[in-house]
Formats: C-alpha cells, sequence, structure tokens
C-alpha cells in the first residue's frame, strides 16, 4: 500500500473512531456532539503541518446525501407523513421558495458585489434543513409525535425543492431563464424523481422478496439509494427526491417482502451507516472551516463586515422561518376543517423554528455554485456560518418544549401505541391458536399462549407501575438480565468444552433473538 493510500485509510479510521468517542462523551455530557466534531475539525485544521482538505461536490451529492435520505426515509411513516400531508407541503414547497425569495433578496441588499442571481442561488442554498443535522439535534429533544412527523417530512422532501431551485438559479447566472422554464423544469424534475423512485422500489421490493438469505437482501438494500437517485439524474429529474421515494416505499412495503431477520439487520446496518457518515460531514465542515475563512479573507472585504454580514443573514433564516410559521398558524387554527384537524398550536411555532436546522445538502449545495458566481469563497463561508448557527440555535429546543409544555415525548407515545397494538395482536393470534387447536394440542402449550396473552393486556389494563414504567417495559428489563446471564452460562459451556460450536452458535441467536425485542420494546430501539 502506497504512503499516500495508508495516510487516507489512517485518516478514516481515525476519523470514525473520534466520531464515537464524541458521541459517547455527548451523550453522558449533554453536550452536542455535531457541535463538538465541528469544534475538534476546526482545531485540527489550524495544526501545523495538517493539509488543506478539499472535496469534490460530486462525491456529496452522489456518494454522501444518496444513503443519509435512504436511511431516513427508510424509518419514516408514510402513513403519518400522509396525515400530516398538508403542513408538511407548506415547509417542504412553500417554506423553500419563500427562503429563496427572502433571503435571496436579503443577500442582494448585504452582500456586496452580488448579482440577483447569485443572490437567489444562495437563498436556495440554505433554503432546505437537513434530517440528519436536524435529528443529530432534536432525536433526544423529546418531540412530539405530530411536530417530529412535520420535521421529518419537511426534511425529506425540501431538499428536491430546493435543489430544483439553486439548479435554476445557476443556469440564471450564466444565462437567460424565463419564470415558465423555472416552472416547466420544476415540474419534469418533480415527475421524473417520482416515477424513478418508485421503479426502483417496485423492482427492487419484487427481486428481495425471492431471496430467502438476510445478506442478500442487505447488499441490494446497500445498493438501492445509488440506483434510484443514478436513475433519476439520467431521467433529467430530482435524485434527492427519486432516494425519497424508494426509501418510503420499500420502509413501508418491507414486512410484506422481508423475512424477519432481514428486516433487523437492514435496520443496524443503516442505523450504522448514517451515524459515521452524518458525523464525518460534521467533522468535514470543521476541517474546512478555516480555509473558507481564508478563501473569504482574500475577497477584500472586511473581516468585521464579513462578521456582520454572517450573522445577518443567519438572522434572516431564522426569521424567515418564524415569520412563515406565524403566517400559517392561523390556517391550522382558524382555517377549514380538514386543516383544523392536524392539531397544530401556537407553541409548536417557535420549537419548529429552532429545529430548522441546515447541515449536508447545504454543503452540498453551495459547493455546486459555478467557478463564475461573484465571491463564490464568501457565499461558501456564509453558507459554514449559517450551517453552525443554525445547530447552536437548536440546542435550547428541549427547554422550550418544557416550558411550552410539549412535555410527552415521540418515543413515549409510540410505547403506549405499541402496547395497545400488541395486546390486539396477541389477542387475535390466540383466537387463531384455539381455532386450530385439536386433541393433538397440549394444553400446556395453550396455556403458555395465554398467559403472555393476558400479561401483554394486563399492561394495558393495569397503567403504569409505581416506578413510572408499564408491566411490559419492567418484563422486559428483567428479561434483558435474564438473557445476560443466560449467555454467560452458554459462553461458560462452551469455554468447558461440552457442547458443539454449531450448537452455542443456534442457542446464542436465540438469544440475541430474545434480547433484542425486549430492548425494541424498553428503548425503542435496536
Amino acid at each position: 500500500m502506497s504512503s499516500d493510500a495508508a495516510l487516507v485509510v489512517l485518516a478514516v479510521v481515525g476519523a470514525v473512531v473520534l466520531a464515537v468517542v464524541v458521541t459517547i462523551v455527548a451523550r453522558s455530557s449533554g453536550w452536542s456532539a455535531p457541535l463538538m466534531l465541528v469544534a475538534i475539525g476546526a482545531i485540527v485544521a489550524l495544526v501545523p503541518g495538517i493539509p488543506r482538505l478539499t472535496i469534490s461536490p460530486d462525491v456529496i451529492l452522489y456518494g454522501i446525501l444518496p444513503p443519509l435520505l435512504f436511511s431516513a426515509a427508510m424509518r419514516a411513516s408514510l402513513i403519518d407523513l400522509r396525515t400530516r400531508r398538508d403542513p408538511i407541503i407548506l415547509s417542504s414547497v412553500g417554506l423553500v421558495a419563500f427562503t429563496v425569495l427572502a433571503v435571496g433578496g436579503v443577500s442582494w441588499l448585504i452582500v456586496p458585489g452580488i448579482s440577483v442571481a447569485a443572490a437567489f442561488a444562495f437563498g436556495a442554498v440554505v433554503a432546505p434543513t437537513d434530517q440528519v443535522a436536524v435529528e443529530a439535534v432534536t432525536r433526544r429533544a423529546g418531540m412530539p409525535r405530530m411536530l417530529s412527523t412535520v420535521l421529518d417530512g419537511e426534511n425529506l422532501l425540501n431538499d428536491a425543492t430546493a435543489l430544483v431551485a439553486l439548479n435554476s438559479a445557476i443556469v440564471a447566472i450564466t444565462a437567460t431563464i424565463t419564470p415558465i422554464e423555472i416552472g416547466v423544469s420544476f415540474l419534469l424534475e418533480v415527475v421524473a424523481g417520482l416515477a424513478a423512485g418508485l421503479l426502483v422500489g417496485f423492482v427492487l421490493g419484487y427481486a428481495r422478496g425471492k431471496l430467502g438469505a438476510p445478506v442478500l437482501d442487505t447488499s441490494l438494500s446497500l445498493v438501492t439509494p445509488y440506483l434510484a437517485f443514478l436513475l433519476a439524474q439520467v431521467a433529467h429529474g430530482s435524485g434527492a427526491l427519486a432516494v425519497v421515494v424508494a426509501g418510503l416505499f420499500l420502509g413501508y412495503r418491507a414486512p410484506n417482502f422481508q423475512s424477519a431477520q432481514a428486516r433487523v439487520a437492514e435496520e443496524l446496518n443503516w442505523r450504522t451507516i448514517q451515524f459515521i457518515v452524518e458525523n464525518l460531514v460534521f467533522l468535514f465542515i470543521g476541517l474546512t472551516l478555516p480555509s473558507a475563512v481564508m478563501a473569504a479573507g482574500d475577497s477584500g472585504i472586511p473581516i468585521w463586515q464579513l462578521v456582520v454580514i454572517a450573522l445577518g443573514l443567519l438572522v434572516a433564516v431564522m426569521l424567515t422561518r418564524l415569520v412563515w410559521g406565524a403566517v400559517v398558524t392561523p390556517l391550522f387554527r382558524y382555517g377549514p376543517a380538514r386543516l383544523r384537524r392536524v392539531g397544530w398550536p401556537w407553541v409548536t411555532v417557535v420549537p419548529w423554528t429552532l429545529a430548522g436546522v441546515r447541515g449536508v445538502v447545504t454543503l452540498a449545495a453551495v459547493f455546486l455554485l459555478p467557478a463564475q458566481t461573484p465571491d463564490r469563497a464568501v457565499l461558501q463561508l456564509f453558507a459554514f456560518v449559517i450551517v453552525i448557527g443554525t445547530l447552536l440555535l437548536a440546542m435550547p429546543i428541549p427547554a422550550v418544549l418544557r416550558r411550552a409544555g410539549l412535555v410527552m415525548s415521540a418515543f413515549d407515545q409510540e410505547r403506549v401505541e405499541a402496547e395497545l397494538l400488541m395486546a390486539e395482536a396477541k389477542a387475535a393470534g390466540l383466537e387463531m391458536v384455539r381455532e386450530c387447536a385439536d386433541e393433538n394440542t397440549d394444553p400446556r402449550v395453550l396455556e403458555r399462549l395465554k398467559a403472555d396473552a393476558e400479561f401483554v393486556s394486563a399492561s394495558v389494563d393495569d397503567g403504569p407501575l409505581p416506578t413510572g414504567e408499564s408491566l411490559n417495559v419492567a418484563y422486559a428489563a428483567l428479561r434483558i438480565r435474564l438473557f445476560q446471564a443466560e449467555r454467560k452460562a452458554v459462553l461458560r459451556a462452551r469455554a468447558e468444552g461440552r457442547f458443539q460450536e454449531a450448537a452455542v452458535r443456534k442457542v446464542m441467536h436465540v438469544l440475541d433473538a430474545e434480547e433484542t425485542a425486549a430492548r425494541v420494546l424498553r428503548h425503542g430501539e435496536v
């Protein structure tokens, strides 16, 4: 291996280890892991002898964005998104257009020498919120289900709107384009993106349904976002929209064509990929920040003026979101019955505004600006400042939610509903067993199944225990300890050589599966 290749491998390994360490520290201290990674990256970049880091925008657009969008879309609820479609459409399309116009107008007024087209291009760059960055900040904030669903839908769909607007603005920088051409281009990109995403989702869903091995299924899953993105690009559609559509389709249809083992493996793989990639993105922002500052300093604009303009643009981005929330909220309070059913109270406006975090999409988009864009380096610095600034502004979200009385988190709501649904499913399964039972069915088997169903029902009917936990959660906690003891016994037997390795592995797989189920019940994740 050449020295350059060895350095690249060492850098990637070091970055992943750093991300793991920072995440552990952040979880124990309550700090923001993304901000810590940005700060560490900036400090490392200032160390003498560290080479200047550059990356092609195509690597971000084609290599990083598709898996992040797909991972988020796979976990999103298509039913919830459809239920909240009105606020999601208003945020992912209306707010993006409003931000392009508002922030573009402010940019044209306060950035020296910027053209109208470049100003609106910058507005498109900072318009989309980022699924990865928002989740990194809000996943432990205790978001109510309604608010988290709207944010998920907005973050998934606004990328396509913003990137289409950016493409139109980039064309306007070097050529002339009419509003009609912009509208037609937007419509064609959306239609082609939807078609590409549905086609890839349907074909791969059918193909994966014919596979019996989780390894083969997961292998196809890993290439799905790239296939959807590239097919949409070839068809002149929105690659981001195609990836989201494919992820939503496959996530919703997964129980129909995947085995339980394949679903568990896929979720773990995509969570791992998302963790690594999203943390590398934040570290990359920090590593490139000093270079962006130096490049902007060469523009001739005084440093104090750059700081004032950057802060002004950050304020414009946040005020645009706040104003939009204040304008559309009355629609959900006093508008038609369909909108009133959304349940969007005034107290959600502030936490929703603070959750407008920018991230990898803005980072990728700003590097797509053509070289002839006036003060391109300055605009890149401003984009970085807005990403970091929105991360900082999102930190008070947990306190704001508590102050607003939005105390029940999405996970709490999910756990209550999950226990109700589990009790219903257990009752249906027990009824089927009773109908199919005959004289050959051992009564002890029926008694065990009946006891399981009655236990789940009791957890729902009796309410929480004095500790605040449900009966099911307390049971899951004790089962986890039980499985750990059983696993130690299996490993001790293996060490003593009393059983063949094949038997040990089978028992370990059973224990792992049962412990995974208990952890999902207790913590809500694998």
